[in-house]
């Protein structure tokens, strides 16, 4: 069980702090790191403009090295933190965790999705029109998965602090 408190710990520090680096979610628990990633790849773009091809390969450099934090934080709640919740949870824990643990797909569809675009980008075979098309498309995207991500985390954040609850809880229960 110590295991367990040890990993929502770290899982809920890995979720803290946006405010100090994101002032507009001020209260929000999210990421710091990949939150001010999604920030600084909304931000590559100007206004109906494309700052160049070193600026997409920064963007394509930022969503890889997402894409592998990401992985690394998602793989840990999906292998280790879903077993503990089974073991010591009961069924509604179980089922928030699959609901929130479904959303994964979701958001690692979207990053796959920005890095297609950006590729596409970089390609180079796209006309001026299709082009300025692509890159608004591709900014708004960033910005709706942002605060996609932003609520998922937010979400993630407060099961993880009932289920602490709930196994200090019972770890205080066998102790009697």
């Amino acid at each position: 069980m110590d295991d367990t408190l040890r990993l929502i710990d770290q899982l809920i520090e890995e979720h803290k702090a946006v405010g100090e680096k994101a002032q507009s979610l001020e209260k929000a628990a999210n990421d710091v790191r990949l939150l001010s990633d999604l920030k600084q790849a909304r931000d590559t773009f100007l206004e109906g403009d494309i700052a160049g091809r070193d600026d997409l390969k920064k963007l394509e450099a930022l969503f890889n090295e997402m894409g592998t934090w990401l992985d690394k934080h998602f793989k840990r709640e999906e292998t280790v933190l879903q077993p503990a919740v089974r073991h010591y949870g009961d069924e509604k824990f179980v089922a928030s965790l699959n609901s929130l643990l479904f959303e994964h797909t979701d958001l690692r569809d979207r990053l796959l999705h920005c890095r297609k675009r950006v590729d596409e980008l970089l390609g180079g075979s796209l006309d001026q029109v299709r082009r300025d098309a692509s890159v608004r498309d591709l900014r708004v995207y960033i910005n709706h998965s942002r605060r996609l991500l932003e609520t998922h985390a937010a979400r993630e954040n407060h099961f993880l602090t009932e289920f602490r609850k709930h196994l200090k809880k019972a770890a205080r229960g066998k102790e009697k």
